[in-house]
């Protein structure tokens, strides 16, 4: 199928076109190359957390990228159907974490302490993954919908697009910041400048901006320009010492442990991840050409999610989530096609396993993540504004809401930075007036600093409670203008829904 355009000339490919395989495994491999830095960075930093050995790491790596692929390709096919993403998630990084240093600090004898923490860490994830099921199959996101108005929804989005704006690959003071401004260049170049000249620029801008960036930054480490271990160094070496496969499979390090504590904790983190995905559906959306997610959708999404969560503890990662880097890349290339995501999928599935292929994209260097970083996540912003034009801008209720929600959304995640951890928290919170034995109970302390860890889950539900108790119309937080533009629920079908529809007898006189 040719390209789909909407009113705008912007979509290039609709969310059900098919195009040529050749230009849909370039925009397959574009869509895996804009998640690589998220979805690497997370098993490093627990490998490294748990203390896990090196030898191991490129596995356990490996293992991310598979479950990605297969979370990908089940929610494109049997969850919400839309073009995005799965993979590592941020937002339950910090109860992973917490069990992580818990478990290592004291580990049972007879056991590795990393595989300790990490039997630990799998068990907490499908326990609350369960509960994650349970919200979206049986419809208890779709039945909030009519109480998410653009209001709320506005934060949520661009919050995500700033929750990496500190990130090291983008602020530290030693970093390559002409490799980042290569990069962001070259992308911006490619798809706002070049993109109305050839169908290339228009469709691969950020895989070309990724190829020039580092092409130039393998060429100066050759040439010894870039040293090892400085910022931009590309590692050519490490490609041929790594392991050829990977063998991944189920259970691979041993029978999960369950501890209540920890699963209580692991909740605050799926929690968060819930707020972040009807962000990142929200987004998905309003990028496509599509109207805004029906409940029926969200629930497919949402328990899709949890059934990949529960499929990720089972394999041994950090969970499974929407990534909202890929969100940024549809923004960039115009490309929602389900299709292209899947091709994406599978070549995420194929890096897993082979090892060579994983350790050529791991070798992208830092500053390029950076740049990659400023385009994708600045698109995201921008689409979350974009929703505001539904709301009445007129009104002060409105301009206080998204204000308050945007503002505690970034100042409490500083503040839980600097107190310290979940520990460090735990101790102040004991000590607060009448409430302080509750607030300072492990299990509080631990979900309180979870939540207001994650700026999309505190901005949404400051924005939740404030646009849902504060007087105001339903045309002025936007929600008529929003009714008329979401898909009605008869709209979606799964592609289960679908084969039970064909599998059923039809009636006859």
């Amino acid at each position: 199928m040719g390209g789909n355009e909407d009113e705008d000339g912007f979509v290039q490919y609709g969310i059900d076109d098919r195009p040529p395989l050749g230009r849909s495994l370039l925009l397959g491999a574009q869509h895996y190359l804009t998640m690589v830095g998220a979805n690497i960075a997370v098993p490093l930093i627990l490998a490294g957390a748990m203390g896990m050995p090196e030898s191991v790491i490129p596995r356990f790596v490996g293992t991310f990228f598979v479950v990605s692929g297969i979370a990908t390709l089940a929610q494109t096919t049997f969850g919400n159907r839309y073009p995005i993403v799965q993979g590592a998630p941020f937002s339950m990084l910090a109860p992973a974490l917490a069990v992580v240093g818990v478990v290592t600090a004291n580990p049972p004898a007879g056991i590795e302490a990393w595989r300790a923490a990490l039997l630990q860490l799998q068990g907490a994830i499908i326990v609350a993954a369960l509960a994650e099921v349970a919200i979206g199959y049986l419809g208890l996101i779709g039945r909030l919908r009519k109480a998410l108005s653009p209001v709320v929804i506005v934060p949520v989005i661009v919050l995500i697009g700033l929750s990496l704006f500190n990130a090291p690959e983008i602020t530290a003071t030693s970093q390559n910041w002409w490799l980042v401004g290569l990069t962001l260049v070259a992308i911006v170049l490619f798809s706002q400048y070049l993109g109305t000249r050839s169908k290339l620029f228009q469709l691969f801008p950020v895989l070309l901006g990724i190829v020039v960036a580092w092409v130039l930054a393998a060429s100066l480490s050759v040439l010894g320009i870039f040293e090892a271990g400085t910022p931009g160094y590309v590692d050519l070496a490490s490609v041929a010492a790594t392991d050829p496969v990977h063998l991944i499979y189920p259970l691979q390090w041993g029978v999960p442990s369950i501890t209540p504590a920890f699963v209580i904790g692991m909740l605050a983190g799926v929690a968060a991840s819930i707020v972040e995905s009807i962000g990142d559906y929200h987004a998905v959306a309003r990028l496509s050409g599509m109207g805004a997610p029906s409940s029926e959708r969200m629930t497919h999404g949402i328990g899709m999610e949890g059934l990949m969560n529960v499929f990720s503890g089972v394999m041994g990662t950090g969970g499974s989530t929407s990534y909202s880097e890929n969100v940024g890349a549809i923004g960039l290339t115009g490309v929602a096609s389900r299709y292209v995501v899947q091709i994406g999928a599978a070549l995420m599935i194929l890096v897993g396993f082979v090892g060579y292929f994983g350790q050529l994209v791991a070798t992208i260097p830092s500053p390029i993540i950076g740049g990659l970083y400023i385009a994708m996540f600045a698109q995201i912003v921008g689409v979350g504004l974009s929703n505001l034009k539904y709301v009445d801008l007129d009104s002060s209720r409105n301009i206080f809401v998204v204000g308050i929600a945007l503002f505690t959304g970034l100042a409490v995640p500083e503040y839980m930075r600097s107190v310290g951890g979940a520990d460090a928290l735990q101790q102040g919170l004991s000590e607060a007036f009448l409430l302080g034995p509750f607030l300072g109970a492990d299990v509080v302390a631990n979900t309180i600093f979870v939540i207001g860890s994650t700026g999309m889950a505190v901005g949404g539900l400051v924005g939740f409670l404030l646009d849902n108790s504060i007087p105001g119309t339903a045309a002025e937080r936007g929600l008529t203008a929003w009714e008329d533009a979401t898909e009605a629920d008869a709209e979606f079908s799964s592609a289960y829904d679908r084969f039970v529809a064909e599998d059923e007898p039809t009636s006859t006189d």
